[in-house]
């Protein structure tokens, strides 16, 4: 807390010093500086604390900017990014700092920044060519605001038979793409509790985003390293985790794709093992 009366003293050593005199401020004077400084403090801390409300923000405080067609054709531009068929223009508007978090068997942390999301889209649509058939993308008024079902139908794997995914989005006030989840869309590797709920509207829904600090501000940026993050961290491993490997994005990643296994396509997508 600060002591209001030593920044008055405070600021009348500051005034004299100025004026270049050794007398005592009057009292008006001192009256003056010192609420000019408490005006000063009260601004700076009014600013801090909108700093520390932003931090720590959760994407549930946002609603919706756009119009629901919107928040669809972002998921459908989003498919389209790792469809070979789909136009090579189609693409989705991500945020700067835009993360992609893909549940077990799938690697978890599998994008960090609109850069390295841009790139390796390009690469997986070159290098593990499919094409995104079945989808079903929706828009809702609650974080995440859009929702899709899909299925990849590789050209390589799979013999034929497509590779379900459940996946959601997360969105900032500019509709920008913030936060990016999936799921292999399989028996018990689904967040809903419910069986029913096949779009997370439920409760006891096992979601990342909704509990990932600063995504609820209005440009949806998040600062890993930032008290807000450190706190969520330190009471939930699963923020712990992807503060990690943000901050070591490759090192995690080959370490997870190597403790993956072969087959973890097969396990991800229902396929028969081979």
């Amino acid at each position: 807390m600060t002591n209001f009366g030593a920044l008055r003293f405070l600021g009348s050593l500051v005034l004299a010093t100025a004026c270049g005199t050794a007398r005592a401020p009057d009292a008006d004077t001192t009256a003056d500086a010192a609420d000019a400084a408490d005006a000063s403090f009260v601004d700076l801390a009014a600013d801090a604390s909108a700093a520390e409300a932003s931090a720590a923000a959760l994407s549930t405080h946002l609603t919706p900017t756009q119009a629901p067609a919107y928040y669809v054709a972002q998921g459908n531009q989003y498919f389209d990014a790792l469809d070979r068929s789909a136009p090579a223009d189609s693409v989705p508007t991500y945020s700067e700092l835009v993360a992609r978090w893909e549940w077990p068997p799938w690697l978890k942390l599998t994008g960090y920044t609109r850069t390295q999301m841009q790139g390796t889209d390009k690469l997986v649509k070159a290098n593990a060519p499919a094409v995104v058939s079945h989808r079903d993308c929706r828009a809702f008024t609650v974080q995440p605001f859009g929702r899709c079902r899909v299925s990849f139908d590789y050209d390589n794997q799979g013999g034929g038979k497509p590779c379900p995914i459940y996946e959601e989005f997360t969105f900032n006030d500019q509709g920008e793409i913030t936060f990016v989840e999936a799921w292999s869309d399989q028996p018990g590797l689904l967040p809903m509790a419910d069986a029913t709920d096949l779009w997370g509207e439920g409760s006891g829904v096992h979601r990342l985003s909704t509990r990932i600090p600063g995504l609820g501000n209005a440009t949806g940026r998040i600062d890993p390293t930032g008290a807000a993050m450190t706190a969520a961290a330190a009471s939930d491993p699963e923020i712990a985790d992807f503060v990690a490997r943000t901050q070591d994005f490759w090192t995690f990643w080959a370490n997870e794709n190597n403790a993956a296994g072969p087959n973890y396509f097969s396990v991800g997508c229902g396929w028969p093992t081979p």
